[in-house]
């Protein structure tokens, strides 16, 4: 049978499963590449499943949009993380993480040939997701501390604009936007009738005392502002594929219907044990933020070592460093390099957007101090003798 070509041709592929093979080839590899914690769901998450299981009807498929208790806890949660109080005019709706709260959100707010504006870096799997709604990424490059650059931004909008994302904190370069930028984006999506959508799945990410800030907590925000949130990263609930998005009212029907055609309804034995992890709180997550905040500092004191071969912009949020290698040998032949040679693995900031240049992407959030060191340690250890050679 002839396989005629399809949107997806002009998807990237993700760079994870490549440098994971790369990994299994060489054992002993320590990973510094895909964003994950090491940490497992707080153990009064799993007290919920003797719960899910008493009740033969928690088989059945549930409500689209999450089962009645989860939806309040995040409600909850919320207003007192967030400032984002649910009313008339927003609602929750639960997703099998936020990958899926994006295509949602995608699908639901454009037609092909639409324009969505993202920071370069972006987040590829943003980049595939709008590509794959047959709709423009218009990519707008972030300034030379990876922070938004409000005059690029508001010349990118045209009259195709459907919506202007952000991530803060930001994956893949760890800054963490202003209060005051992510306010001047805001405005400029109310001004020109289209979305804000703000991904915050690093929102307990946070260092130094920078503080992370919902957009949709602006006053007037909720018809304008869609937010996306995930257990993923702060709840170490990768696996259980459970996050979570607040929209304006007027897209429930539409999300309803993509969610129903995808999904169904997100996993209710995920659903019962993330309500036992909401219930439980940040503190939870705040202790292991506390290790991860050290594990950052040992590495800042390892990559400080590399001043003369690379720049190391200010990351205050997320688990990651974005480094930019003062080389013109290819970013994949230099992670593979690493590799091969070095036993270390990062990601290469191509995959990233980042095409002018060698980039790559260091993250430490799964990582214990001493995993940390030694990991880091190959890194800049190979980076001097190939960068020196």
């Amino acid at each position: 049978m002839k396989i005629n070509p399809t949107r997806m041709e002009s998807v990237q592929s993700p760079i994870i499963p490549v440098v994971g093979e790369l990994i299994r080839q060489n054992p002993g590899t320590i990973s510094l590449g895909q964003g994950v914690v090491s940490y497992s769901p707080p153990p009064q998450s799993f007290a919920k499943i003797p719960e899910f299981l008493a009740n033969p009807d928690n088989h059945k498929y549930k409500a689209v949009e999450g089962i009645p208790a989860l939806q309040d806890v995040i409600a909850t949660k919320l207003k007192a993380d967030n400032g984002i109080e649910i009313n008339r005019n927003n609602s929750i709706v639960v997703t099998a993480g936020s990958n899926m709260g994006f295509i949602n959100a995608i699908l639901a707010i454009t037609v092909a040939g639409d324009e969505v504006i993202i920071q370069s870096p972006y987040y590829f799997n943003h980049e595939m997701a709008i590509i794959m709604a047959n709709c423009r990424p218009v990519i707008v490059a972030t300034d030379e501390n990876y922070q938004l650059n409000l005059e690029r931004i508001k010349t990118a909008i045209t009259d195709k604009t459907r919506a202007i994302v952000t991530i803060s904190p930001n994956n893949p370069t760890g800054v963490v936007y202003s209060t005051e930028s992510l306010r001047e984006v805001n405005e400029l999506c109310r001004q020109h009738n289209i979305y804000h959508i703000s991904d915050e799945a690093y929102e307990y990410f946070t260092y130094d005392g920078v503080k992370h800030f919902s957009p949709a907590a602006f006053p007037h925000s909720s018809e304008h502002t869609i937010s996306l949130f995930t257990l993923s990263k702060a709840y170490g609930f990768a696996s259980w594929r459970i996050g979570y998005m607040v929209i304006p009212e007027k897209l429930l029907v539409s999300v309803r219907k993509i969610q129903d055609t995808i999904l169904i309804c997100p996993p209710v034995i995920s659903q019962y044990v993330a309500l036992g992890a909401l219930q439980g709180g940040r503190e939870y997550c705040d202790n292991y933020v506390r290790a991860i905040a050290s594990v950052r500092q040992l590495v800042l004191q390892e990559l400080n070592h590399l001043q003369n071969y690379c720049t190391i912009s200010p990351a205050a949020g997320a688990f990651y460093f974005f480094l930019k290698i003062d080389t013109q040998i290819d970013t994949m032949e230099l992670v593979e390099q690493l590799i091969r040679e070095y036993k270390v693995a990062v990601l290469p900031g191509t995959t990233f957007g980042m095409e002018n240049g060698c980039y790559l992407r260091i993250a430490f959030g799964a990582l214990d101090s001493g995993t940390c060191v030694a990991g880091i340690s190959r890194l800049v250890t190979g980076l001097k003798t190939i960068l020196g050679a």
